[in-house]
């Protein structure tokens, strides 16, 4: 990444060596993790790639989180219902079996055909997936399992039964509730991982994100549509969102870029899957090392940091006066 943008991940990483321990625990987990990263990126994504992100990241063909289950779980059971109100097919929960343990699985699926994204309402929640995934953080916690979540979803379901079932504060309780887990908390973005869908389920303590997935709070389209009350601007959005892997990376919302396969996931789902599986089984045993209070500790740290981006950068703007 050059420029600005590589000079940020080596400031980053620098900082992280000059931590030699952390409570008694190594960075050189975080720090070659890094280092990859550097290594893998060898220039600024250009606008066409930017786009080519979104297109991709939507791909009709692009495997879907139950695709990533089939290929990489051993005796998954999923779960259903929020034992409140309904069971919502836009959530996907379940435990299962992967390298050797037991994980809690939480993920967005959209559906293959018409009927199928209209019956999973197109990977869009209601509260009562929410809710259901909580139930399932719930039992994770009381038997110390990890939990797993895949985000690829446009969005929750801004519908007006949803905001009358209390969205915004489902959400909000979800968030809440992974802030508190004492388990190793992994997401994987596979998709579209967009807004307040992707947040309230990605409160984690590493964020892997497929080089063609996007991460953003706003879809492209909604954004120009907020700005220009047209959502054709759409491009114009994006460009300006860069929700693509690369910008993720170099603002530090995720942890590590996951290569695709040539030309993208959707062109070959074995190899897409046995690539997220590496580094999903990484980070778990990297995480699974960590006590549980210094893993809550770390999470919470990690999420106030977020906007230190920002003031350094506009710090650095007054400072030279432009």
């Amino acid at each position: 990444m050059a420029g600005e943008d590589e000079r940020h991940l080596r400031e980053r990483l620098n900082k992280l060596r000059g931590l030699p321990l952390l409570r008694g625990t190594r960075l050189s987990g975080e720090t070659e993790r890094l280092q990859a990263q550097l290594d893998r990126i060898e220039g600024e994504p250009t606008d066409d790639e930017i786009w080519r992100s979104v297109d991709l990241a939507r791909h009709t063909e692009r495997p879907y989180t139950l695709d990533y289950v089939e290929r990489l779980f051993e005796d998954f059971v999923e779960l259903h219902g929020d034992r409140a109100r309904a069971e919502d097919p836009a959530l996907v929960t379940g435990l299962a079996r992967f390298g050797g343990r037991t994980v809690a699985l939480i993920g967005q699926q959209k559906g293959r055909d018409l009927t199928e994204r209209q019956r999973r309402n197109f990977g869009m929640a209601h509260p009562e997936g929410y809710r259901k995934g909580m139930r399932l953080m719930e039992v994770a916690s009381r038997h110390g399992f990890p939990v797993v979540t895949f985000l690829d979803s446009p969005g929750a379901y801004p519908g007006v039964a949803a905001e009358q079932h209390g969205q915004g504060g489902a959400i909000a309780r979800s968030q809440a509730l992974m802030a508190r887990l004492t388990v190793p908390l992994v997401s994987c973005i596979i998709g579209e991982g967009n807004s307040g869908g992707a947040i309230a389920i990605g409160l984690v303590d590493r964020v892997l994100m497929q080089e063609n997935a996007i991460y953003s709070v706003i879809s492209p389209e909604g954004c120009a549509a907020i700005l220009w009350r047209d959502d054709s601007e759409k491009v114009k959005a994006a460009l300006a969102l860069k929700p693509d892997a690369a910008h993720c990376l170099e603002l530090g919302v995720i942890d590590e870029i996951v290569p695709e396969p040539q030309g993208g996931a959707h062109l070959n789902h074995e190899e897409s899957a046995r690539l997220l599986g590496a580094a999903l089984g990484r980070t778990l045993d990297e995480l699974s090392a960590v006590p549980g209070a210094e893993l809550r500790e770390q999470r919470r740290e990690r999420y106030r940091r977020l906007g230190i981006y920002t003031a350094r950068s506009a710090e650095t703007a007054l400072r030279s006066g432009s």
